[in-house]
């Protein structure tokens, strides 16, 4: 408890001891999901599961914060899980060199999905798998200077956006790690049992002036 004492003096021994009993997934290890996987990795939760088939390139490094110069051609996934590992001992984190529709396969139960990917295909395929397995997960996307969060359960992200294929354009690092820190404050809320606002689309963005917006919009239920 020592480990953790500032979040005991948030929620309590008892609450610290539950994160250990859940299981999460994080879908990509890139930008997002490294992000995710500092926020995430040393707050106790039992078991973290990410998946990415990709290897880090150079044009990565920039906004991926958990790879560095000489990571060149290593699997982000198993990066990141080897940085949780020594970060937090109390942590299992197990790498998934494969994409989602291969993981999915693999039947694992978890209480909690997180996309942390870079296209709205996957993102279908997620909500499609995690409406069959009964399991909520939390929508995350990044572009320019704008993102936008959701924690979805009883909303469908397929009824709600228009799949399609995209090149995504140009990313400051710093929405990303934004994005990433409010997807992981969610999960942490919804697994240590408090209160969290679902089926809501948060939207940030820099408008002409320099100002940060943020807007909200209720997402339709599954039909």
């Amino acid at each position: 408890m020592q480990y953790f004492h500032r979040q005991v003096q948030l929620w309590g021994e008892q609450t610290q001891q539950q994160l250990q009993h859940k299981k999460i997934v994080i879908i990509g290890a890139g930008g997002l999901g490294s992000s995710l996987a500092f926020a995430l990795g040393a707050t106790g939760i039992g078991e973290i599961h990410i998946v990415d088939f990709d290897e880090v390139s150079l044009h990565n490094i920039h906004r991926q914060i958990a790879f560095k110069i000489g990571d060149e051609g290593k699997n982000k996934a198993q990066i990141n899980a080897d940085i949780i590992q020594q970060r937090c001992p109390f942590t299992k984190a197990i790498a998934h060199e494969c994409d989602f529709l291969e993981w999915s396969k693999k039947n694992i139960a978890v209480d909690l999905i997180i996309d942390a990917t870079d296209n709205l295909p996957t993102r279908g395929d997620i909500n499609t798998y995690a409406k069959s397995a009964n399991t909520p997960w939390i929508y995350g996307s990044v572009e320019a200077f704008h993102g936008q969060v959701c924690f979805i359960q009883d909303a469908s992200f397929n009824d709600a956006f228009k799949i399609v294929q995209k090149t995504p354009a140009g990313i400051a690092a710093p929405i990303v790690m934004h994005i990433a820190s409010l997807q992981a404050n969610l999960a942490l809320r919804y697994l240590a049992g408090l209160n969290v606002k679902k089926d809501y689309l948060y939207y940030l963005f820099f408008n002409e002036e320099g100002e940060l917006v943020t807007q909200k919009f209720s997402l339709p239920k599954a039909e």
